[in-house]
């Protein structure tokens, strides 16, 4: 059953239960000590070799009075260490600074925390929680640290007697296979791991943030909202070919490495009265070294004159230092010139209850897999590979909105934990997306109208946002290599439920009435662009019309155009026929008050030199009411066996 203190969706790693492994150690009056991630070599490197003596100690062992925060949970608490883990101490950084998060991570932490007056009611047992592959891991560690001549080796605190960075560095170990494992690795993953939301890249160098005054501006807002919102930030500077990591520019900054993101605001310049009648401000930023020093050393660095522009109330308000604990302010435009990379991790806001924009998630899970069957085969590569593309995995999902932003997420199944084994490297992904028929049901086979789409990066995660207007979409994510696979997660973020289902079926299955009434041998799809020239005689003006597409008794519908002679449809349709001979009608209508005015027709048979050809066909006039002319597309009729 599930324990009453464990929230709904929140699983146990390797089945264990904190509670019932707390309550047995206080039993039997013993300190924790865990089976599944001993003291031993194997739980610190898979590679390496120890750099000397490691002693395993308690934190008693290490202080006389262990705490597991001190005066509060800080980003200037973490220190990184021996191990080349950058990218996790920084997301840490930023965890520290967002309260809702880090309760999350840290459940119960006064329950963990040490209580001097009650010392029997320690146990030596610890957990945090990760947001993995779509849940909620609780991960479960003894207290038990890596420590050389009695000082801890790895994270570790500013403050020798504060523990939780390096507690929570060790439950991060041990759900990754060992603490080698967590070195090398990306910020984008580690955030993702802390708040269940989603990474988005951003390419500072690329998108030329540091000349363009506008752009600039509009991403320092659009920072400045998602930090206000919780969301948690990162940022790091790439470096050259032949540039060794983490070396040091003249500046401070060191190229490589991982820096958290702890605060944006805009700052008042002035002193005294004077600041707040003048309206000059300036976009600040505030970064951290994981390292707890090595700073920024320009405009605005701990000692600057800059300084003197801001009144004392500010500083003290912002939190400005003059030690050398690894954070600094930066102008933005600064850190646009020096920064090439950045990485937002929006926590999605899906409550229904809330003054700020919601979102509707729906999250699917699927698997790359190989097989010599081509319809049975799910692992056809990118888009190159055209023979074999159409293999994936598809998702389809509607638009109802005449506009709306659709957030997209595919986080492939970690690999860390087998970087022992020498398999630990994250496929190749990426994916794209098409605009398809309004009455699609089967999985598509032909190249359609492509939306959107990424690159192909070796990341656990890739996202893109993308506007998009109403209708029907189908999303192919894909590794770039065929005959790859592995499991995955798609996340898809709506302003309305959109329908987000996978397409398993290839055609319409044989059914006991298929002998009767006939099975479908061809596949047609029909689409109208627009109707021209339309003539509505005996109107003061023109009417609001819609076209529909019929074919073997199915019908297809446009939405509405509002009054117009020209409407631009782009109305997408597709059919299984039966009766081949039959052809495909097309009709136009005006909406009327009480009935709706037929206004014409075409009849089309797709054939094969139709294929992607448009065609301009005469509307033909039945009802003396218009006429015109109507651009349509056809693909050619594929027989239902060429799949």
């Amino acid at each position: 059953a599930q324990d009453i203190r464990m929230p709904r969706g929140v699983e146990y790693y390797k089945n264990q239960n904190y509670w019932k492994l707390k309550r047995s150690c206080l039993r039997s009056r013993t300190l924790y000590e865990d089976p599944l991630f001993p003291i031993n070599n194997e739980s610190l490197f898979f590679k390496r070799s120890p750099p000397g003596t490691i002693e395993w100690k308690r934190p008693k062992d290490v202080c006389s009075d262990p705490r597991l925060f001190v005066d509060g949970i800080s980003s200037r608490d973490l220190h990184q260490g021996s191990l080349g883990n950058c990218w996790l101490v920084a997301a840490a950084s930023c965890l520290a600074t967002e309260r809702t998060v880090w309760r999350k991570v840290i459940p119960n932490h006064d329950e963990q925390e040490w209580n001097p007056k009650r010392p029997d009611r320690y146990a030596g047992i610890f957990h945090f929680r990760f947001w993995r592959f779509g849940r909620w891991v609780d991960v479960v560690i003894d207290d038990r640290l890596p420590t050389m001549n009695g000082h801890l080796i790895f994270c570790h605190s500013i403050d020798l007697n504060e523990f939780w960075c390096a507690l929570l560095e060790k439950a991060y170990a041990k759900l990754n296979g060992c603490y080698e494992a967590l070195e090398g690795g990306n910020t984008a993953e580690a955030l993702v791991d802390f708040t269940g939301g989603i990474s988005e890249p951003i390419c500072l160098d690329k998108e030329n943030f540091s000349e363009d005054l506008e752009k600039r501006k509009k991403l320092y807002q659009s920072l400045l909202k998602a930090h206000s919102r919780g969301s948690l930030i990162s940022s790091s500077i790439q470096t050259e070919s032949g540039e060794k990591l983490e070396s040091q520019m003249d500046c401070g900054l060191v190229k490589g490495h991982a820096y958290g993101v702890t605060d944006i605001r805009k700052v008042r310049l002035g002193t005294g009265l004077l600041s707040y009648f003048k309206t000059n401000k300036l976009f600040m930023i505030r970064m951290r070294n994981p390292w707890g020093s090595t700073e920024w050393t320009g405009p605005w660095s701990d000692k600057s004159d800059e300084w003197k522009n801001v009144s004392r109330g500010e500083r003290e308000k912002m939190g400005v230092t003059v030690q050398d604990d690894g954070e600094f302010w930066m102008d933005f435009k600064d850190f646009s010139q020096y920064f090439t990379d950045m990485v937002v991790c929006r926590r999605i806001n899906t409550t229904l209850l809330s003054f700020h924009k919601t979102w509707v998630e729906a999250m699917l899970f699927s698997q790359w897999s190989s097989s010599d069957v081509p319809l049975q085969n799910r692992s056809g590569g990118c888009l190159n590979n055209r023979e074999t593309f159409f293999q994936n995995p598809q998702f389809m999902f509607d638009i109802f909105s005449e506009e709306d932003a659709a957030l997209l997420s595919i986080q492939q199944e970690d690999k860390r934990l087998y970087r022992k084994e020498g398999t630990g490297d994250n496929l190749s992904i990426g994916f794209e997306v098409f605009r398809v028929e309004v009455n699609r049901e089967f999985r598509m086979h032909r190249i359609q109208e492509k939306v959107a789409g990424t690159d192909y990066i070796g990341s656990r995660s890739i996202f893109l946002r993308v506007d998009l207007k109403q209708g029907k979409y189908v999303i192919i994510p894909t590794t770039f290599t065929p005959g790859q696979t592995g499991r995955f997660l798609i996340r898809l973020f709506t302003d309305r439920s959109a329908r987000f289902r996978e397409l398993k079926l290839d055609q319409p299955k044989p059914s006991f009435w298929s002998c009767c009434v006939g099975y479908p041998k061809r596949v047609t799809a029909v689409t109208v662009h627009r109707v021209t020239g339309l003539i509505f005689r005996g109107a003061n003006k023109d009417p609001d019309v819609f076209v529909t597409i019929k074919c073997e008794g199915h019908k297809v519908k446009s939405k509405l155009f509002k009054m117009s002679s020209d409407p631009e449809f782009n109305l997408k349709a597709i059919f299984y026929r039966k009766k081949i001979q039959k052809l495909i009608q097309i009709e136009v209508w005006a909406e009327g008050f009480l009935i709706n005015t037929f206004i014409g027709q075409v009849m089309v048979e797709a054939t094969e030199d139709e294929m992607n050809q448009g065609q301009v066909l005469s509307l033909q006039d039945k009802s003396k009411a218009g006429v015109g002319s109507i651009l349509i597309e056809t693909s050619s009729s594929q027989d239902l066996a060429a799949l």
